[in-house]
């Protein structure tokens, strides 16, 4: 239909398998299968409930009659008992147990937790395999050296490779606020409609006991060892906070590698891919503009701006539960997921096929070098019996008026050149020359490379080798 809103996650920016998680189809299907898990426990438990009810839910689980359901909230303004009704014209022999003793939030608010618990897996598996990735730049380009930038003006010399692990290690950082949601997660449970399961009490005749194993095994059944110890009539609104936090830190990550990457493009250091058939600009046909890049950042900008309205939500909750955590709740939860993993769609496209430039890195290295060089040069002049204060005062004057050239003349820096002529200095040409090697001014750079991917990522990447070697292109 093109004379209606569809959301550019769809068509754009995310991925299937990340649309299909947030899908009607996916939150009908787990509520019948929580549906199913309820009824199996109540059975088990003691209830009067038949295998022959069991097999008839499991017939249609599957097998959702939407429109029956459709229909029916137009009459009762409740999409759960819509779904209850539809179900129940389905599976007509369950229909008196379906939903016994438990509340809305049952399959609403597990289904919500399975289903973020599920996307974060996805994001896992898609920020593991960039982390990757990034890895092997590292690696790659540990012992070139390139200008390090502090106020974006040059400074010290650093590696193409240490730079990438400092996008790395805050990706490494991301990885450990996720991963440990995933191993703390747990569901609602059966917990009733204030969260005191008085429902469940009057079912099971007061036995306590029962109840509490009703929940823990309804939880087991959907494949989860855990449930929140008390809840209100929701599951911790917090819990949609502490997850859009983990999203937001990874967009952080991402744009700030995006906008990296972005000011190195400029500088022709460094570029995204760019294809054969690419228009950079409508008007301007030289352009290769970032676009990749800029789809990052536009992109994160949607996701740090959205990790405030769950923080909100989880604040104003009055009590046991208020609904207005639910309109909010559909767009602000989901569309940061299906962000954050378009997201990452981008940085495994470019992070797999960024170009370096190494005579324009050279070249940049070159023209600053004599400026970083003074120190190493009034150092080696002592060693030859020069005065420090009086060295230092030479070469000043010499920087001044070299800087002079560079910025008002637009000449190339000649400094060295200058110091080469001055008689007051002894170092001859071979001697200043191996004073400008750009790798004697990068410190322990490779090292801290190999050091920080040997103790900080390797194990990560062998811990995960069945999920790497993921690819992606981008749809637009």
């Amino acid at each position: 239909m093109r004379d209606t809103y569809e959301t550019p996650f769809n068509s754009r920016y995310a991925s299937k398998e990340m649309q299909y998680l947030f899908s009607p189809d996916k939150k009908f299907k787990t509520w019948r299968k929580l549906w199913i898990a309820l009824a199996e426990s109540e059975k088990e438990l003691g209830l009067d409930i038949t295998d022959e009810q069991i097999e008839d839910l499991k017939k249609y689980a599957e097998d959702i009659n939407y429109e029956v359901a459709a229909a029916r909230e137009k009459e009762v303004r409740h999409d759960v008992m819509s779904h209850v009704y539809a179900y129940g014209q389905q599976a007509v022999k369950a229909k008196p147990i379906i939903h016994l003793g438990a509340t809305s939030c049952y399959v609403g608010d597990n289904t919500d937790l399975i289903i973020m618990y599920e996307a974060l897996e996805l994001i896992r598996v898609k920020l593991v395999n960039v982390m990757a990735q990034l890895a092997r730049f590292a690696e790659e380009y540990k012992d070139l050296p390139t200008l390090g930038f502090t106020h974006y003006q040059p400074a010290q010399l650093t590696t193409v490779g240490k730079r990438a692990t400092l996008w790395l290690e805050e990706l490494w950082m991301d990885y450990g606020e996720l991963t440990h949601i995933l191993e703390t997660r747990r569901l609602r449970g059966a917990k009733g409609t204030t969260g005191t399961q008085a429902s469940f009490m009057e079912l099971f005749d007061q036995d306590g006991d029962k109840v509490k194993a009703l929940d823990q095994l309804v939880a087991r059944k959907m494949g989860y060892t855990d449930t929140y110890p008390v809840t209100g009539q929701t599951y911790p609104r917090k819990f949609d906070t502490m997850c859009l936090n983990v999203l937001s830190l990874i967009a952080q990550s991402c744009y700030k590698f995006a906008n990296d990457l972005r000011l190195l493009q400029n500088l022709k250091e460094m570029e995204e891919p760019f294809e054969k058939s690419q228009i950079g600009s409508s008007a301007m046909a030289y352009k290769r503009n970032p676009m990749r890049s800029e789809r990052i950042c536009s992109l994160a900008r949607l996701v740090l701006a959205n990790v405030m309205n769950p923080a909100i939500t989880a604040s104003t909750q009055w009590f046991e539960r208020t609904l207005d955590d639910s309109a909010n709740k559909r767009v602000s939860v989901s569309e940061s997921f299906l962000a954050v993993d378009g997201i990452l769609q981008v940085m495994l496209n470019v992070t797999e096929g960024m170009v370096v430039y190494p005579k324009v890195i050279h070249a940049h290295v070159m023209a600053e070098l004599p400026f970083m060089a003074t120190e190493m040069i009034i150092m080696e002049e002592v060693k030859l019996g020069g005065d420090r204060q009086e060295l230092h005062e030479h070469i000043r004057v010499h920087s001044m008026e070299a800087a002079r050239q560079v910025k008002q003349e637009g000449k190339p820096n000649d400094l060295i050149e200058r110091v080469e002529a001055d008689p007051f200095f002894k170092m001859d040409k071979a001697q200043l020359e191996n004073a400008l090697r750009p790798e004697n001014f990068i410190g322990r750079a490779p090292q801290q490379v190999e050091d920080f991917l040997n103790e900080c990522i390797r194990p990560i990447l062998e811990q995960n080798q069945d999920i790497l070697g993921m690819h992606a292109s981008l749809s637009v």
